[in-house]
């Protein structure tokens, strides 16, 4: 077969795999409610009331006029008009505030079965809920001690609840606390070991709309319950142990433990990629496909879309096959980094709410198609750049480089720091940072660039003396190397052909990770030893013992 017959049939297979995983139905917000609870608390009827001693009480609340101000510069010096430092201004708030002096004071005692009964004034419309309970030591013959306890709410119309006075909250969140929708159940997991004796108490504000155009009825409670579940939230049973860990050399049983199982936690995307962890504890992720960023919460298990048009918003969107973003990483301050493969650009989102451009070229050239980004330690991005977001790689109109980069972005300068691959992928620091590692996919010459490459970490944060650190040429797949991350023992985790390699930082093979689907990418999250694995349509997770370093570490 000639190498040029190779290429264009690589490049027909990437191109159908991209039809086809756009082809896939890809979810907006999915709840997911496997299984039944083992045991209820109707907290809308006096005896599942009393089987938590719970106490209802309610009080109205309403709109009073207050001073505020304009937007304007920030004390920390940044001059945007984002922060209330301007003129003062007549605006509204509402009244009682949660943990205000007098929150408590028009709280009024009511009956469960009274829940159902229309309270506010109708129209624009607000009222608080309040409910005390503590967890008993059983419900019926079933015993609480380890439950996970969830309370759920539906009210007419819109819900938020603050559980001992606090409610999460975060940027793309659904539920879990904030309004989850137009008459729609709200939970919040109240604990995940429960204890005889433990006590909550419960705030819910009920709101009456659509607030647009409101309607002629008023706010009550469709339903109440607390549900208790046994070994944490309920799984589909098929997940619980969906993969299998080869090991090779017997230290990878150091790494990950014998008898780990490989868990599945998601699915039905069109392609995930990317991955981050997020320290207000949830998984973040990309769908290059679907020009989305996803938000996983391991709390709920419940999946939410966290941003839309992820990675470009051009009129010629319908020419890519990966539009969207692609690698992900949080700085110390918690600001998001994004590659965007339509865009061409790094970008980075602060924490107010703007986009601020970190790079979209190199001298007067622009990016193809920035892939993976991680962070080092002192704050410097890089970045790789092959072309596989162009919507025909290497020979796109679009593309003005005649390398595939590896970048960085230190003290606001962008530099090239490698051109030696084809095609750099995946990237990962060394735990003592001396040394970079990066992943090959050369589509023009797949079978013979399946490496991954190392270099020596200089003090100005440049790369220098390259080599070949792990040839995977031996796998026989049409497809090259992924995604990388390394644990903090220096092993690295590979993306490669027949699935998630594991090598010690002497090169040696240790064992390989199998999943139903290919992972794409890695990232560290939870505690740090849990591997989060992005796999084409899926999300897998993985415990590791030795774990590694979260993204702004």
């Amino acid at each position: 077969m000639s190498k040029i017959y190779q290429i264009i049939k690589i490049q027909v297979i990437l191109f159908l795999l991209l039809l086809i995983g756009i082809a896939v139905f890809s979810q907006e917000t999915r709840q997911l409610a496997v299984d039944k609870p083992f045991a209820v608390a109707d907290l809308k009827t006096t005896d599942g009331a009393a089987l938590l001693n719970a106490k209802w009480f309610e009080q109205p609340a309403h709109i009073v006029g207050t001073a505020f101000k304009q937007p304007g510069p920030g004390i920390n010096g940044d001059h945007l008009k984002l922060y209330p430092t301007g003129a003062v201004i007549q605006t509204n708030q509402l009244h009682p505030q949660i943990g205000a002096v007098d929150f408590e004071n028009g709280f009024k005692s009511i009956a469960a079965s009274e829940l159902e009964s229309r309270r506010g004034t109708g129209l624009f419309s607000f009222v608080w809920y309040k409910v005390e309970l503590t967890i008993p030591t059983s419900i019926g013959t079933t015993s609480t001690k380890d439950m996970t306890a969830v309370f759920e709410i539906t009210v007419d119309d819109y819900s938020e609840i603050w559980v001992n006075g606090k409610q999460q909250q975060s940027f793309g969140q659904s539920g879990n606390g904030v309004i989850a929708g137009y008459n729609t159940r709200n939970r919040v997991v109240l604990t995940n070991h429960a204890t005889e004796g433990d006590k909550f108490v419960i705030y819910i504000l009920g709101i009456n709309g659509a607030i647009g155009k409101l309607p002629d009825n008023y706010i009550w409670v469709r339903n109440a319950v607390v549900d208790f579940y046994k070994n944490g939230l309920p799984v589909k049973k098929e997940w619980a142990d969906i993969g299998k860990i080869y090991t090779i050399n017997p230290h990878l049983n150091k790494i990950i433990a014998e008898g780990t199982k490989v868990e599945k936690v998601a699915d039905g995307f069109s392609f995930t990629e990317g991955p981050v962890w997020h320290p207000d504890g949830f998984l973040l992720f990309s769908d290059p496909n679907t020009n989305t960023i996803y938000r996983y919460d391991p709390s709920t298990h419940n999946v939410t879309v966290y941003m839309s048009h992820s990675g470009y918003s051009g009129s010629d969107i319908g020419e890519y096959g990966q539009p969207g973003s692609n690698g992900l990483a949080i700085d110390k301050e918690g600001r998001l980094i994004v590659a965007q493969h339509g865009h061409r650009r790094i970008v980075r989102h602060e924490k107010k709410g703007p986009v601020t451009i970190l790079a979209d070229k190199i001298g007067e050239k622009r990016f193809n198609s920035p892939n993976d980004v991680v962070l080092k330690s002192d704050g410097t991005v890089y970045f790789t750049d092959p072309p596989y977001g162009l919507p025909s790689f290497y020979t796109d109109k679009r593309k003005e480089t005649e390398w595939q980069g590896i970048y960085m972005i230190r003290n606001g300068k962008v530099q090239l720091v490698s051109k030696d691959l084809g095609g750099p992928n995946g990237l990962a620091f060394s735990p003592d940072e001396k040394y970079f590692y990066a992943t090959n996919w050369d589509i023009r010459d797949i079978h013979n660039t399946k490496t991954i490459w190392r270099y020596e970490v200089q003090p100005d944060g440049t790369l220098k003396n390259g080599k070949v650190f792990f040839d995977f040429n031996f796998t026989e797949d049409e497809e090259a190397l992924d995604g990388l991350k390394i644990d903090k023992e220096g092993n690295l985790f590979v993306s490669a052909p027949g699935g998630l390699w594991v090598l010690s930082s002497e090169a040696k093979i240790l064992g390989k990770v199998v999943t139903p689907e290919r992972p794409a990418n890695m990232a560290w999250g939870d505690d740090g030893k849990t591997l989060y694995m992005t796999a084409h349509s899926s999300i897998y997770k993985l415990r590791v013992n030795t774990g590694g370093k979260l993204s702004w570490e």
